[in-house]
């Protein structure tokens, strides 16, 4: 059994459904990919906060777009315009989204004066629920005309039935 695996069915014991353990695990990695570039730019080359972080989250946009596409909400689209509907729905949450988060970086950082790099990660949190809802709701619904789910059929929570 895969760690993947694992973690999946420790939180299924707990009643968590495996759609959000998907989105946690993808969150987690996006998280990763956005502060790690952060950290590049701003901590070790010098590059201004605000250009570092919205390079960080332009970088995770499109990844965040691909994850969730194939392994979170497993969509599949049927036309190159369905396709281009859906990521623009994704890209419009994100911007959404990545304001919060460079508002939330600039008010706890630059304005109040805390540590940016926490300012950061507690902006981050935010973002990953509200990214979630907006994914579930808005881009990947079931029945928005913008694809079809692969795989087994699924409950009406988005797990395995």
């Amino acid at each position: 059994m895969s760690v993947t695996e694992r973690i999946i069915d420790y939180f299924r014991g707990k009643g968590v459904g495996a759609e959000t353990i998907r989105y946690i695990i993808v969150g987690v990695l996006t998280t990763l990919l956005s502060y790690g570039i952060f950290e590049l730019m701003w901590g070790h080359l010098g590059i201004d906060e605000t250009v570092s972080n919205v390079t960080s989250i332009a970088v995770a946009i499109v990844f965040a777009y691909i994850m969730n596409k194939l392994v979170v909400f497993r969509r599949h689209s049927d036309s190159m315009t369905a396709l281009a509907i859906e990521f623009g729905k994704f890209v419009g949450s994100r911007l959404l989204t990545m304001g919060i988060e460079v508002g939330g970086v600039a008010l706890f950082h630059s304005i109040l004066g805390y540590n940016a790099r926490l300012s950061k990660i507690g902006s981050q949190v935010v973002v990953i629920v509200t990214n979630y809802v907006l994914s579930k709701l808005i881009v990947f619904r079931g029945d928005s005309g913008s694809g079809r789910q692969d795989g087994p059929e699924r409950g009406s929570d988005g797990d395995d039935a």
